[in-house]
């Protein structure tokens, strides 16, 4: 990996580490282990799917960022977009009825790109806040008919829809559930659509409607009149890359539909060409009735976020809704804004969404076929340009080491950052996510730095 053609800053990297120590706070951290660390990674510069950390070392980004540098790092457009956006105008906020013209903007184009009924969006800061204005929307859209007991959310276990209290309330994970005593009341959680953990072995159909059967279950036992929406992501990114047996979705729609339900798509990781398609429900084929949408939006240049809203809902509250008390100081900053409009513009010009589907995509599929036969991996599986390999104990299981999930999965990914290739690693579950522009040269480099990771890892795991 050659270091980019851009001047550095000469960073003093003993003096970061002690000030981040003294007085940074990452997120998603173990604050005792960054000190006795002696203080995070510091990275200080990317070019395309690589960055280096203030050491001079070389990592290919598996993982786009956090889900979403889609088009990569080092873009001059995206940079001079937004310097030219804030000579013009900085700031400008979307309360006392007023706009800004990138955010008009790029609510039309986000709407051409959603097509169908998808016609009407509110932005916000990030996933988490979109998930919250969905939040608040859908409860609102309900009370203003005078249904204020259908408030209702039903969600899955282990599925993840941001850090907020509401966020991590419809998230089914138990960790952040631990803390701040959550869930919020009016949320329920179901059966996650993960074959390898909770459909080991069982036929695919099968496992589809027994899924579908359990959120059915759920609304007849909350009665349906009391639940609002249903909120999935189309592929549980965060919560390991687990991808739904097929007929999932359309058999949770009906289950809507059946009973007077909104469908909410999620997608915050799958939005924007992830999977192959602009979105994870067009790949799958079910229409929802909200998208929240995120990451890939921007490529993370700016911090912007949008929830997608069908014309049904809007109408509803155009007549009966009054004023929807909600938003942010941000929403619709129209620096974010013109760098995100120019962002899907570089995805369409570069026909990204296409060339994740025909050629990466199916390249990363045939690729994560060598290491199927591992004596560790006991499945892989992606769609688009996301990606896991599940680390089992015994070949042609899904036994854990150590008798526990979770155990194996932060070694190999540790294994792989040392061997210059960041990936997550999600209980016993390595995942990627590369930018839409990699390479197949540097796809064959994730899979190898991945299976050169496991082979070193294997004393370290068998000894569990």
């Amino acid at each position: 990996m050659t270091p980019p053609a851009t001047a550095l800053r000469n960073y003093d990297a003993v003096e970061l580490r002690r000030l981040d120590v003294a007085h940074h706070l990452p997120a998603q951290a173990d604050y005792g282990e960054i000190r006795d660390l002696g203080g995070s990674r510091i990275i200080t510069r990317a070019e395309g799917c690589q960055f280096w950390d203030i050491d001079g070392k070389a990592y290919l980004d598996g993982m786009a960022g956090l889900w979403c540098v889609g088009v990569g790092y080092g873009r001059t457009e995206l940079a001079d977009v937004a310097h030219e956006q804030m000579l013009e105008l900085p700031y400008y906020n979307s309360f006392f009825k007023t706009a800004t013209a990138p955010a008009v903007r790029l609510a039309a184009k986000i709407a051409g790109i959603a097509g169908g009924e998808l016609q009407h969006v509110f932005f916000n800061s990030s996933g988490s806040e979109a998930i919250d204005t969905m939040f608040r929307m859908v409860r609102h859209y309900w009370a203003v008919q005078g249904q204020p007991y259908k408030n209702i959310f039903i969600c899955r276990r282990n599925g993840y829809h941001g850090s907020t209290v509401a966020g991590a309330s419809l998230g089914g994970m138990s960790a952040m559930h631990a803390i701040g005593s959550l869930p919020i009341p009016g949320i329920e959680h179901v059966i996650q659509p993960y074959a390898f953990n909770e459909g080991f072995g069982e036929d695919e159909e099968a496992f589809a409607t027994r899924c579908a059967q359990e959120v059915e279950d759920r609304i007849l036992k909350v009665g349906a009149h009391n639940v609002a929406a249903f909120v999935g992501e189309p592929i549980q990114g965060a919560g390991g890359v687990i991808i739904p047996p097929k007929g999932y979705w359309q058999k949770i729609e009906a289950i809507c539909r059946k009973y007077n339900v909104l469908l909410v798509a999620d997608e915050v990781i799958c939005g924007f060409g992830r999977t192959g398609q602009w979105f994870g429900h067009n790949t799958y084929g079910f229409t929802p009735d909200i998208i929240t949408t995120a990451k890939q939006l921007s490529s993370g240049y700016a911090p912007i976020s949008a929830t997608i809203a069908s014309r049904a809902i809007v109408e509803v509250l155009r007549e009966k809704g009054g004023d929807f008390v909600h938003g942010y100081t941000y929403s619709g900053h129209p620096m974010c804004c013109a760098v995100a409009e120019r962002n899907l513009e570089i995805i369409e010009r570069e026909d990204l969404v296409t060339r994740t589907r025909e050629v990466t995509g199916p390249y990363l599929a045939k690729a994560l076929q060598r290491l199927v036969g591992h004596e560790l991996v006991g499945e892989v599986r992606s769609q688009g340009l996301l990606g896991a390999v599940e680390i089992v104990s015994e070949p042609g299981t899904n036994h854990r080491f150590g008798g526990k999930e979770g155990k194996a999965g932060p070694i190999v990914r540790d294994a792989c950052i040392a061997n210059g290739l960041m990936v997550r690693g999600i209980r016993d579950s390595v995942v990627m996510c590369p930018p839409l522009i990699v390479s197949t040269s540097e796809i064959d480099f994730m899979i190898d730095t991945i299976e050169k990771s496991l082979n070193q890892c294997l004393p370290t795991l068998r000894a569990l």
